[in-house]
């Protein structure tokens, strides 16, 4: 070791934030090894650099004996009295064992132990970076496709893009920037793992965030959300000042607001509505844009029952259901929506009649009214 040696490390520890005696030690520890491993030592060695000149020094700890039979473990008395002239029979001595040649094997093992320092703080540092980043938003560029994962560069590190979490129906182009969601950051052995989404509900209400100032800033609070990537997604908005009307904020202008959110998820469709603390009013709320007549809730088997008018039912379901099924997710109940018309046969089939039955019994009653007039 030398001067610029040391300069090396002081300027590794003030960029890369690697304390010296950090390296120092573990540069000491990797010496040991390239010590025994070259020159077939005993296995009590210690190496000790000196934190002022950089000089190195080996020493090889040995038991003191009345004839040496193995020289790598054993001093005699007369011998060890040399280093240590109190020493007795069986004592323990510490001997300077250094090899004219360890320089140019000591200045190899401190250049690779302090690679792989400046690696690992490295990847340190990116882990810690990332994992304080978990559930928010991140912009990067595809770099390239593993297999059906899309890896996206970030910068300093890449993220992956598993399979399930990209848009179904969303095709990803070789450098185009992207935003995506941090859903977890793992260590492994080769750096952090960065795992993003296209897909996740957080992913919406991230972007929300970002383009609706009166979120940002606490006024309009985001409620729920359901989603159902690439298709539709239904989002619940709730106003902490009457002033302000939530679902408007977050519409925007001319609708920019929504209209720059659904772009940036491919045109994925936005429903923006009211929370309301009443379930009744907010399941209601839920299946916009349907209009309903009336929501009758079972607690116990927390399934809620909607009614609607007959021209609002196939509304109120959705393409595929999909209109139902996130307003359930959005509100964590199950719903069972049915027209006005399949009601009202309910209630007759209740009572034991049928629509052609109730009929009849129109028909006889008003000729009765007939008979009495006459």
């Amino acid at each position: 070791m030398n001067e610029d040696f040391l300069s090396a490390v002081e300027s590794i520890e003030r960029e890369k934030g690697i304390s010296k005696e950090v390296l120092f030690e573990a540069i000491e520890v990797a010496l040991i090894s390239a010590y025994k491993r070259n020159f077939n030592s005993s296995p009590n060695v210690r190496v000790d650099i000196d934190r002022q000149n950089g000089e190195i020094k080996v020493f090889s700890e040995l038991v003191v004996v009345d004839v040496v039979e193995d020289s790598r473990q054993e001093i005699t008395l007369a011998e060890a009295r040399v280093y240590d002239p109190h020493c007795q029979i069986d004592d323990l001595v510490e001997v300077e064992v250094t090899p004219t040649e360890f320089g140019r094997i000591a200045a190899q093992t401190a250049k690779q132990v302090v690679i792989q320092r400046i690696r690992e703080a490295e990847r340190e540092l990116i882990y810690e970076e990332f994992i304080d980043r978990t559930d928010d938003i991140i912009n990067g560029l595809v770099q390239r496709f593993d297999q059906r994962n899309v890896i996206i560069d970030l910068g300093r590190t890449e993220a992956i893009l598993p399979l399930e979490e990209q848009i179904r129906q969303e095709r990803y182009r070789q450098g185009e920037r992207i935003k995506t969601y941090i859903v977890d950051v793992k260590k492994t052995t080769k750096g952090p793992q960065i795992i993003v989404s296209r897909s996740h509900p957080g992913l919406l209400k991230r972007l929300f965030e970002l383009e609706v100032p009166e979120i940002f800033d606490g006024v309009v609070e985001i409620k729920a959300v359901a989603r159902e990537a690439g298709f539709r997604s239904k989002i619940a908005v709730w106003s902490n000042n009457q002033d302000v009307d939530p679902v408007g904020a977050c519409v925007g202008p001319r609708g920019s607001r929504v209209q720059a959110i659904s772009y940036e998820l491919k045109g994925e469709k936005i429903d923006i509505i009211k929370w309301n603390d009443e379930l009744e009013l907010f399941i209601a709320n839920a299946l916009s844009p349907a209009a309903v007549v009336n929501v009758e809730l079972d607690s116990e088997q927390k399934i809620a029952t909607v009614i609607v008018p007959d021209d609002q039912l196939s509304l109120a379901i959705g393409k595929e259901g999909q209109n139902a099924r996130l307003a359930a997710k959005i509100s964590g109940w199950k719903i069972d929506i049915s027209s006005e018309t399949q009601i009202a046969q309910q209630r007759l089939s209740s009572l034991g009649l049928s629509p052609e039955n109730l009929e009849e019994v129109e028909e006889s009653e008003g000729e009765g009214d007939l008979e009495q007039k006459t």
